[in-house]
């Protein structure tokens, strides 16, 4: 990538730049979400349990993502999330050509290495890149730009589906292949850029940041039961089809582009702790609404109000960039993303196996749960957090300098 930067157009910076990476995978991502349930219901034949084994095979590579920091001795970060956003693309557009039990398992863990991967570095460079003072702003255009990228990508499959009944295999080849040649635009398009400080190129775990540890671990949990089940839930219970999901997708994503920008202004304004006590009171009362929903109309709404919510992990991370050694960021964003997949590899499993089959609501039950597990620690949170200010109760007695 060049280095002269005196030719550089406004828009070749690095805010730009995030907002690219940020709109390039989604949309690929999309097409493979919407498109999941009724794929594997209606095609590969899938139940409950092989939903679950399959959703616990993609959070692997999660769960394996801290080796992202062995593989930055290799290649610098902006080479690596533009390689990984490359095998993201490719893993999603041969999908629909493998339509079996096995080959939906491949395929999927393919594109969930690229995936992981991207998802990692991304939160890396943005913290490394931002100032903390535009950082939750600036996140939550990059989540505005992930819902455009979607918004974008389940129009096209709303049309694809309901006006010319395009198959599978075309549409998992579209939109993993507008993944790739995004990746070589913003390759070709952008100089290097380098963070604020060199960065640590080894796992690196800090008891002063336990409670970001803790949040992180919980965040994982109650993702899985919106990832897993929610989405089941709507085709298997309520027969929602392809198209009707797309479109529910897609008004979904517009809700959530118009209301990201203005969560991440919110996080600055009331700081982080109020904003994470909102998310968690929100998500027990949307996952105990789901635990007994009967109307399709209502579960609808309930999965838009708890996308909505994913938006709040903005003051995850800049809380993480707060308290933070700035050396740290690159190896604390890859061992954060092992830590928030432990609990994606067990649940999709074991709730599929055991709890989905006995009630869809125990899963929903489960999730109120860990979303109240998540409201206590983060009481924890400081009004100011900083480094020496990390929590409120369990504080380490001096913040530990970075080798």
């Amino acid at each position: 990538m060049p280095d002269n930067t005196k030719r550089l157009k406004s828009w070749q910076n690095p805010e730009v730049c995030l907002i690219l990476i940020a709109a390039a995978g989604p949309f690929s991502f999309a097409v493979w979400m919407a498109l999941l349930n009724n794929f594997a219901v209606d095609v590969a034949a899938f139940t409950g349990r092989e939903i679950g084994i399959l959703q616990s095979l993609r959070e692997i590579p999660g769960f394996l993502a801290f080796t992202a920091v062995f593989l930055l001795l290799l290649m610098r970060e902006q080479v690596f999330i533009l390689v990984s956003l490359a095998l993201l693309g490719f893993g999603i557009a041969i999908t629909g050509l493998l339509p079996s039990e096995y080959g939906l398992y491949f395929t999927t863990v393919l594109m969930s290495i690229g995936f992981h991967y991207y998802e990692t570095i991304q939160m890396s460079l943005s913290l490394q890149w931002l100032s903390k003072e535009r950082a939750p702003r600036v996140m939550g255009w990059q989540f505005s730009a992930k819902s455009v990228a979607s918004i974008i990508a389940y129009g096209f499959l709303w049309l694809l589906l309901e006006q010319f009944d395009v198959a599978f295999a075309w549409l998992y080849a579209l939109g993993g292949s507008v993944t790739i040649v995004l990746a070589m635009f913003i390759w070709l398009a952008f100089p290097r850029i380098d963070g604020h400080e060199p960065q640590h190129k080894t796992m690196i775990l800090r008891k002063r940041y336990w409670l970001y540890y803790a949040l992180t671990f919980m965040g994982g949990a109650r993702r899985q039961i919106f990832v897993v089940f929610a989405g089941f839930l709507l085709v298997e219970k309520f027969g929602f089809s392809a198209s009707t999901v797309a479109a529910l997708y897609l008004a979904d994503h517009i809700v959530t582009s118009i209301i990201s920008p203005r969560i991440g202004s919110w996080i600055t304004r009331f700081g982080e702790r109020t904003m994470l006590i909102i998310e968690y009171v929100g998500l027990i009362i949307v996952f105990g609404s789901y635990a007994f929903v009967e109307s399709p109309v209502i579960a609808a709404t309930l999965y838009v109000i708890d996308h909505v919510f994913f938006s709040f992990a903005i003051a995850q991370k800049s809380y993480l960039q707060k308290i933070a050694d700035g050396r740290d960021i690159a190896a604390t964003s890859s061992v954060s993303f092992s830590i928030n997949h432990i609990a994606a590899v067990v649940i999709p499993w074991a709730f599929g196996a055991f709890l989905w089959i006995q009630s869809p609501s125990y899963v929903f039950v489960a999730g109120a749960c860990m979303a109240f597990v998540s409201l206590l620690l983060s009481l924890n949170v400081p009004r100011r957090p900083e480094p020496g200010n990390e929590v409120v109760i369990g504080k380490v007695p001096s913040p530990v300098p970075a080798e």
